[in-house]
């Protein structure tokens, strides 16, 4: 299983949120370039990057950051945020970025994803947030009817990468990730998928890799606040 550190990028610093709320945001790092680095010193195989004010305008706004952090490290990184339309996603494929992550168009504009999947294979994944099981978009500030399940297999036709699959009333808040209905999402599609939300200690991400079908897992919170060693966890999961 794939440990994704995570770097949320909020008014161009590394930041994170509890339960999404961008009005309960920490501030840990003035650079997230220097961030990324260290991530990359303690030996992780990608980086997920999240343009938070992005979500919320629709299109980047954190994209200096975010291309420092492509510029200074050479694992791959992932992003989501802001990301809407075609031209974003080659703008940013372009500029180094490894895979895109489509969550506000999943629901709103589906047909996107499929066109962006046929155009760019393995470089697009959908993120699906979801709070009580039904999704929500614009930076979780949208409700939908939507179940979670419904939009995964949607798109298990469609050629993307990986499935980002949020608890969101887990998010940020070190109580642990949803690992029953994260599994349960993961056996009912093909597509890789991978944990966010709630991911505390190495136990957490020992027990989603224990599943058996969850491919990867994201954690922020825990690795700033030192609840995770991320070079401890990363020799964990490889052996």
């Amino acid at each position: 299983m794939i440990l994704y550190p995570a770097i949320d990028l909020k008014d161009g610093q590394a930041v994170r949120l509890v339960h999404g709320d961008m009005d309960r945001s920490t501030v840990f790092n003035d650079d997230p370039a220097a961030q990324a680095q260290e991530f990359v010193a303690a030996g992780c195989e990608w980086l997920h990057l999240v343009d938070l004010n992005g979500a919320f305008a629709g299109s980047p706004v954190n994209a200096a950051p975010v291309e420092a952090i492509l510029k200074s490290c050479k694992v791959p990184a992932q992003l989501g945020g802001g990301i809407r339309d075609m031209q974003t996603i080659e703008t940013w494929l372009d500029k180094g970025l490894a895979r895109v992550i489509l969550g506000t168009v999943a629901v709103e504009n589906p047909d996107l994803v499929r066109e962006a999947a046929r155009a760019f294979p393995g470089q697009v994944a959908v993120g699906i947030d979801a709070r009580n099981g039904f999704v929500a978009t614009k930076g979780w500030a949208t409700e939908t009817n939507v179940q979670a399940g419904d939009l995964a297999r949607s798109f298990e036709d469609a050629g993307v990468a990986a499935i980002i699959y949020t608890d969101i009333n887990r998010d940020g808040a070190m109580g642990g990730p949803n690992i029953e209905a994260t599994a349960a999402l993961a056996r009912a599609v093909s597509i890789p998928v991978i944990a966010s939300g709630g991911v505390s200690s190495l136990d957490d991400l020992i027990a989603l890799g224990d599943t058996g079908v969850i491919e990867g897992a994201i954690s922020g919170r825990a690795l700033y606040d030192g609840a995770i060693d991320l070079a401890a966890a990363l020799t964990a999961l490889r052996g």
